[in-house]
Order: structure tokens, then C-alpha cells, then sequence
């Protein structure tokens, strides 16, 4: 008799005693245990895969009007065709893979840095276009015309869905700089900036309506005039407010 301290022990010793097991002969037949795996089951196996089996998990998911689906609050391109799309998407601990109708149409790895995980082909040819800005560039640009045009393209970049949303604007009112010309411009963004209204939509009005070059609106910090005639007819800016 033997005694075993562990588990362990006691699977190492029947192990141990397995090969003359499976080569024992059944009771009133010839064959054994290894004799029958040889004949009728190793024939039949097939190789491991080459790869371990990975874990995966299966989802649904539509992608927005940026393209993206959103997977454990990161969020990860499609090609655009496929915006409002009812999508499949296999997520396993490095990757995220996205189906349409039984083909790939996407695979991003799981790690890396930021909230938007973005391929170039998936974007629109526009958005393509933008790859050679970034915010830095368009702040610089900003900052070289006016404290007002730098604040308007601050707002256009911030809290957007994606980064590319906040380039169009900006583009926009670069075009605008060309145009209309770079003091016109900054003109214009500290009226839309003065009545809370910094779209690239109201600026452009503001432009083509000329109303940059009129006098902005006295501000509760400027000083009233003082040299105005001492009159019941006459009131200051404030009566008007």
C-alpha cells in the first residue's frame, strides 16, 4: 500500500500506471485499449489548430453619422458607406472585428491610446483631405489673426463627436479669410462672438451682410459718453437696454 499526501501525488502515480493499463487486453478478446485507439481512432484525428482557440464575444452595433461604433466607450471606424448600418462585431481582448453580411469589413486592435480609433480609408474623401491639419495648426493660423478669431475656432474644436467635425468649420473660415480677407474675418468673429452666436453659418452672414464693418455694441464695460448736452430728451445707452 502506498500512501499519498497530495492530489497531485496520487494523479502522478496512476499516471504512472496507465500504459500497461491501455495495452491490457479486454477480458475474452485480443485487443486492448491502445490497440483499438490505433487502429480505428488516430486515423481519424486531425492536427491542432496552429493557433489557441480565443475566447470572443458577439455584438450588434450601427454606426453613427461619424462612422463609428462605440465598443466598452471606445469607439472604432467602419467604411462610411456603412453609416446606419446593422452591423456584427466579434470582440475578443485584443480586437475588435466588424462584419457585414458574413465579411470583414473592419479589424482594429483593442490597445492603444485615445477614444477614437480611426482608419484613414474608412473616411469620407473629405475627411481625407483634412489628415494634413491638426488642432495645433489651426490654433496657430487662429492665434495669427485675431484674439476673437482664436477664441471662435477654440469652440469649433471643442466637445465634438470627432475631430474631423471641428476641421470642416475651420476650414470653412479659412475660406473666409481668403475671401473676405483676414481683418474682415476677425471682425466678424468678435460680432458673432458679441451676440453668442459663433457658427461658421452666422459669421458667414455676418460677412456677407457687411454688418463686420459696422461698430460693435457698447459692452456694460465701456465707459458712457459724458459730453452729451444736459437734456430731458437725451438718454444714455442703457435706457435702451
Amino acid at each position: 500500500h502506498r500512501t499519498f499526501f497530495s492530489l497531485a501525488e496520487l494523479n502522478s502515480a496512476i499516471a504512472d500506471l496507465l500504459p500497461a493499463l491501455n495495452q491490457r487486453p479486454f477480458q475474452g478478446r485480443s485487443e486492448s485499449r491502445q490497440s483499438l485507439f490505433e487502429a480505428l481512432d488516430r486515423p481519424a484525428l486531425r492536427p491542432l489548430p496552429a493557433t489557441p482557440y480565443v475566447y470572443a464575444e458577439w455584438r450588434k452595433a450601427r454606426p453613427g453619422i461619424d462612422y463609428h461604433i462605440e465598443i466598452d466607450k471606445r469607439l472604432y471606424s467602419v467604411p462610411h458607406a456603412l453609416v446606419g448600418v446593422k452591423l456584427d462585431v466579434r470582440v475578443t481582448d485584443t480586437s475588435v472585428e466588424v462584419m457585414h453580411k458574413g465579411q470583414r469589413v473592419a479589424l482594429h486592435s483593442r490597445h492603444g491610446k485615445g477614444r477614437f480609433v480611426t482608419l484613414t480609408e474608412h473616411m469620407p474623401k473629405s475627411h481625407q483631405a483634412h489628415q494634413n491639419w491638426s488642432p495645433g495648426r489651426f490654433l496657430n493660423w487662429a492665434t495669427d489673426i485675431g484674439p476673437a478669431t482664436l477664441d471662435v475656432v477654440q469652440r469649433q474644436l471643442k466637445d465634438r463627436p470627432h475631430p474631423e467635425h471641428g476641421y470642416r468649420a475651420c476650414l470653412g473660415l479659412l475660406n473666409l479669410s481668403r475671401r473676405y480677407s483676414r481683418d474682415r474675418l476677425e471682425q466678424a468673429c468678435a460680432r458673432a462672438l458679441s451676440i453668442n452666436s459663433a457658427s461658421y453659418q452666422s459669421i458667414t452672414s455676418i460677412l456677407k451682410q457687411g454688418l463686420d464693418q459696422l461698430p460693435l455694441p457698447l459692452t456694460e464695460e465701456e465707459p458712457e459718453l459724458t459730453d452729451l448736452p444736459v437734456h430731458t430728451n437725451v438718454r444714455g445707452p442703457r435706457y435702451y437696454h
